[in-house]
């Protein structure tokens, strides 16, 4: 038994999610191995080598593999997939493009967003927007799987690298192209990867308050920034800024949600984080439920003398 993990990369280097995803699928008790499906992609291929547990990095290298559209990367994952029990995928926009189509081309069920592996068929994930834990079983010859970051620890760093094997490339599907892409450009942590996120929710009342109110806290954190739906619904901040059920889920050494309710939703994507501070005016807002540390009171006045009290 052997477990193909389908790598997130940019041809050059490794997502982070993807150290996440090695860890399940060590778990799974056969040999792990890595597939960079890209373009000129050594580079990604040399770091997937690299990482503790994988036996072997599959390189597939061809034109139609280097934007890593859906169509191309599930049809190479196709073609590898008779040699495998478990197929993995980072529980990322990325991974969850290509996975259900893998799934239906073999026509297997997906098992989406597992946080642990109780045994090689067995498997748990959030339902309910994260409020019950589902235990699922595998029965189809061949499991496909997309593993949520936040359930498992990032692989360590091998000593030596395993050793990369050149694969056939599968032919471009030709069922779409690459326009372009646009990519948001900040100097902060990203969000998945972060350490410390600052969220603004509604309360912070506009996009130049959230900023003004935010950033300086952020700053002195070293913090990435995120937002509740409601902010990126108001048009406060672009929708890559969202933690949430329906954004990225995240689950930083601390989480500071300053005017953020709480709704259902939000909670979904940032319950996990290991200090949770709330700073909202609503004694009763839900954000306080899973709090660590809650603050009452208005966040233009809060906020600031936070900042303050930091030097």
């Amino acid at each position: 038994m052997a477990a193909l993990v389908v790598a997130e990369h940019d041809n050059a280097s490794i997502k982070p999610a993807t150290w996440n995803t090695v860890t399940a699928a060590t778990q799974l008790g056969g040999e792990v191995h890595v597939l960079i499906a890209g373009s000129a992609a050594g580079p990604a291929a040399a770091e997937a080598a690299l990482i503790q547990g994988v036996s072997k990095v599959l390189l597939a290298d061809a034109p139609s593999l280097a934007d890593g559209l859906a169509e191309n990367v599930a049809a190479e994952v196709v073609l590898l997939a008779p040699a495998y029990s478990h197929i993995l995928f980072p529980a990322t926009a990325a991974g969850r493009n290509v996975a259900p189509r893998v799934a239906a081309l073999l026509d297997v069920a997906q098992f989406s967003d597992i946080i642990s592996v109780e045994s090689p068929r067995v498997y748990t994930r959030p339902i309910y927007a994260g409020n019950a834990i589902a235990t699922v079983e595998a029965l189809d010859a061949t499991v496909v799987i997309t593993a949520r970051a936040t359930g498992f620890d990032a692989a360590g760093q091998s000593a030596s690298p395993a050793p990369i094997e050149s694969v056939t490339a599968a032919a471009d599907s030709g069922r779409s192209s690459f326009v372009k892409r646009e990519i948001a450009k900040s100097d902060r942590p990203e969000l998945t990867a972060a350490k410390i996120i600052v969220s603004g929710g509604r309360g912070v009342g506009s996009g130049e308050n959230y900023f003004k109110v935010l950033e300086p806290l952020a700053d002195k954190l070293g913090a990435a920034l995120g937002a509740s739906r409601a902010a990126v619904d108001a048009g406060f901040v672009p929708n890559d800024f969202q933690v949430g059920q329906t954004g990225k889920i995240v689950a930083p050494e601390l989480y500071i949600a300053v005017g953020i309710s709480g709704a259902i939703q939000h909670l979904a994507g940032m319950k996990d984080s290991k200090v949770i501070v709330a700073i909202n005016k609503d004694p009763e807002a839900p954000i306080f439920g899973v709090a660590d540390y809650g603050l009452v009171g208005d966040l233009f006045e809060l906020v600031p003398e936070l900042v303050t009290q930091l030097g």
